[in-house]
């Protein structure tokens, strides 16, 4: 079938792509980082109002549980061996880690609201980049930290008021989730230097499933409603595909360079806790926002003007190599 014969849908998406291959690497891994944090924005608030009803544990397992069940299509049309893993220990241990990181998110989130939720978890940029300059030997350009930090700044705009109120130990369970979720997504970069995106997504949410399984029996089990089935696979869905994203983002681009896009979403958490919850941003929450936002996008900018500035040179240094006589 010709390009101008195909569906409309199908050449807006190879126009896309087409546009999006031309963007460096650092900026196509931080659309991919926003793209994923849209949809855990959602997914979250799906999760914390399933919480609300079944329980945190079950909650836990049933999501992982439905994104088998999205994902398994998948995987019997390429193939059970494609989707074996190099690394199989390191997938047991990404999952036990992410299910330790998600015990805690889960017990914590039903007294906290989504954008205290959301901006709780931007302390973990800094982590995972202080990680990734440790232990994943990332090179740390002064920008990404100043981006960081401005952002983390914003955050604690947010924070602040809150903290010492009522719930305020439950912020502190939170906080402890995102520094387990750290040593998680450090791992998923390390993965993706020889395993496959799909493959990581795939083990992540089989091996979540088996360890929440114990945790979702001895909690109170709570028979699902065909309303609140709709929104397990709905959570299997999202969750699914935005760790998909997430971890295209991660092999696509530093670790480090990405985590700054993540502070975009406390903004999309501000404005779906008021639509869903009635939660009202306070006028600190407009400020971090905006801090945030400033600081993701000079960083965006100054990789893009970076890159085209390396790829100058190096032309020009081809160029060179060509006009010099043997």
């Amino acid at each position: 079938m010709s390009a101008s014969r195909r569906p409309l849908p199908l050449r807006l998406l190879a126009r896309l792509r087409w546009r999006a291959s031309r963007l460096s690497p650092v900026l196509r891994g931080m659309l991919w980082a926003g793209l994923a944090g849209l949809q855990f924005i959602f997914l979250n608030a799906v999760m914390r109002e399933l919480t609300r009803q079944l329980g945190p544990f079950e909650t836990l397992f049933l999501r992982y549980a439905a994104g088998i069940v999205v994902l398994t299509p998948l995987m019997l049309r390429a193939g059970l061996a494609y989707w074996r893993p190099l690394s199989i220990p390191g997938q047991f241990l990404r999952g036990a880690l992410h299910t330790g990181g998600l015990t805690l998110w889960f017990l914590a989130v039903v007294h906290v609201s989504l954008a205290d939720t959301t901006a709780i978890s931007f302390s973990g940029p800094l982590l995972i980049m202080l990680g990734a300059s440790l232990f994943l030997g990332e090179p740390m350009r002064w920008a990404r930290w100043v981006a960081a930090l401005a952002g983390f700044c914003g955050v604690l705009l947010v924070m602040a008021p809150r903290v010492t109120g009522e719930g305020g130990g439950y912020m502190l369970v939170m906080l402890a989730s995102t520094s387990v979720f750290a040593g998680s997504y450090l791992l998923t970069k390390a993965l993706t230097r020889h395993e496959r995106p799909e493959v990581i997504v795939v083990w992540q949410t089989f091996t979540v499933a088996c360890f929440g399984l114990p945790l979702a029996l001895l909690w109170p089990w709570i028979w699902p409603s065909a309303g609140q089935w709709a929104l397990v696979l709905l959570c299997g869905v999202m969750g699914s595909s935005g760790n998909y994203c997430m971890t295209r983002a991660f092999k696509t681009a530093d670790i480090s360079a990405t985590q700054p896009v993540k502070f975009l979403e406390l903004l999309w958490a501000s404005l779906l806790g008021w639509a869903l919850f009635g939660e009202l941003p306070t006028a600190w929450t407009l400020a971090g926002g905006v801090v945030i936002a400033a600081s993701t996008v000079w960083l965006a900018r100054r990789e893009a003007r970076e890159a085209r500035e390396v790829s100058q040179a190096r032309r020009s240094d081809a160029l060179a190599q060509r006009a010099t006589p043997d």
